[in-house]
């Protein structure tokens, strides 16, 4: 089967990221053709000016719709797409000029009908960015879950960095209506329906995240609140791990309470913790102010991501009423 490539890319109100990301469309190294589906998700600020701009040079199909959420806005770009393999981004995203060969390479080798790419830092992002970043994807903070080499297979792909084949989509009939968690949701459901998945590592995107440490707050927050809902509707997901962050905080907690009734040793694990989560972003940014930030970052992640969960699992456990109303603020309303 010859691969015809579709990029999906939702927008909401960011203008100056779509620049970015077509600008990096234009430096790829490849002869081959594709094809960029842009849709505009009921954007204030539309990019209509910024696509006219790269029109001449790329392959663009501009779309604008009524506010839906992003995954509802892919959904409608895949439908739309002339492609027969479609790559999912993010707006905030900037891609290396080997990216497109990479995937390319990969699914050529070993084809499969839906994979996933880690994210890294662009040396011109600000500090927080890269201790965002750092927070992320490393293995002492969520295991490396994001982009680990090891988890070539069986991996659940992110959509800031995502393929998936027009067969499987149509089979599953695309994203739900959560928001976020919808990626997950999506990739268990496709599991599910037998299609197969990888990691490429070499596939990475410079992905911007948060540029605020309420914004990150307010994103990992969610992350932990929509977790327990993704574990109700797919049991088979549920994992320890992700109690780690809810236990980490209330564990950090308690000991500082014991540390002032003369029982230290709690504290001291948590501090040499913190010292080896340093080194590790210190080896990894080679910044001294990046590796400070990536500690308040760790923090913020865990603290953020612990409480939702937390929250999230004490409210459904003591209602039995459906998720969506229970946290309607996790969910859009899909188009028709």
């Amino acid at each position: 089967m010859k691969l015809e490539f579709s990029f999906i890319i939702p927008v909401y109100n960011r203008p100056d990221e779509i620049h970015e990301l077509l600008q990096s469309f234009k430096e790829l190294k490849t002869t081959d053709s594709y094809e960029i589906v842009i849709v505009e998700d009921g954007s204030t600020m539309p990019s209509k000016d910024i696509i006219e701009k790269f029109k001449s040079d790329l392959d663009i199909s501009y779309f604008v719709k009524n506010n839906s959420g992003p995954g509802d806005s892919r959904n409608f770009g895949m439908k739309h797409a002339k492609g027969n393999y479609f790559i999912i981004l993010d707006s905030d995203c900037i891609l290396p000029n080997n990216y497109f060969n990479e995937v390319k390479q990969s699914l050529n080798l070993n084809y499969v009908d839906y994979f996933g790419g880690p994210d890294a830092a662009h040396k011109s992002f600000s500090n927080l960015q890269k201790a965002i970043n750092f927070a992320m994807t490393s293995f002492i903070t969520t295991g490396g879950i994001r982009g680990h080499k090891k988890s070539v297979d069986e991996f659940q792909p992110r959509s800031f960095n995502m393929g998936i084949s027009k067969r499987a989509f149509e089979a599953s009939n695309g994203f739900g209506s959560i928001h976020p968690g919808e990626d997950p949701d999506l990739s268990i459901r496709i599991k599910s329906l037998g299609f197969q998945s990888k990691l490429i590592p070499t596939a990475f995107v410079f992905h911007k995240r948060r540029i605020s440490w309420l914004k990150f707050y307010k994103q990992v927050y969610k992350f932990g609140m929509v977790r327990p809902i993704l574990n109700q509707w797919h049991p088979k997901s549920k994992n320890i791990t992700y109690w780690f962050p809810s236990l980490f905080c209330l564990g950090l907690i308690v000991s500082v309470v014991l540390f002032f009734l003369n029982i230290s040793w709690g504290l001291v694990t948590y501090i040499l913790y913190f010292i080896l989560a340093f080194l590790l972003a210190l080896f990894s940014t080679k910044s001294v102010v990046v590796s400070v930030l990536s500690l308040g970052a760790i923090m913020v992640q865990f603290f953020g991501y612990g409480y939702g969960f937390l929250k999230s699992n004490i409210v459904m456990l003591l209602s039995k009423k459906d998720p969506q109303l229970l946290f309607p603020e996790l969910f859009f309303k899909l188009n028709d």
